[in-house]
């Protein structure tokens, strides 16, 4: 599936591109798991071949790959990155969240 219903900004890109560098794999698996003080947590992992039903991102020589299920919960989902003083963190901008917990990590829907 390659319809860019979530998209990455500039910051994550270049972000993901230096870590599949240094870890020498191809891309970042993006997730969404039951659990989290606010019910649903996002999952971030490796992925060396996207399976057949996963969504498949692509910017600035970057790619994201998001299985079928999860796909349903960020739909329409940014996919950002932040260095801030208190710590860098990929960010996910998502508009079904109705509520998130305070370290980001976690929402409800």
């Amino acid at each position: 599936m390659t319809n860019p219903t979530v998209t990455l900004s500039a910051a994550a890109a270049q972000r993901i591109n230096q870590i599949m560098a240094e870890q020498q794999r191809h891309a970042l698996r993006v997730g969404v798991i039951g659990g989290g003080c606010s019910g649903f947590s996002y999952t971030f992992d490796f992925a060396d071949v996207p399976a057949d039903d996963d969504l498949v991102i692509t910017r600035d020589g970057a790619t994201v790959v998001i299985d079928e299920t999860s796909l349903e919960f960020l739909t329409g989902s940014e996919i950002d990155f932040s260095d801030e003083i208190i710590g860098a963190a990929f960010k996910i901008n998502n508009p079904n969240a109705i509520s998130g917990c305070g370290c980001g990590t976690s929402f409800s829907v």
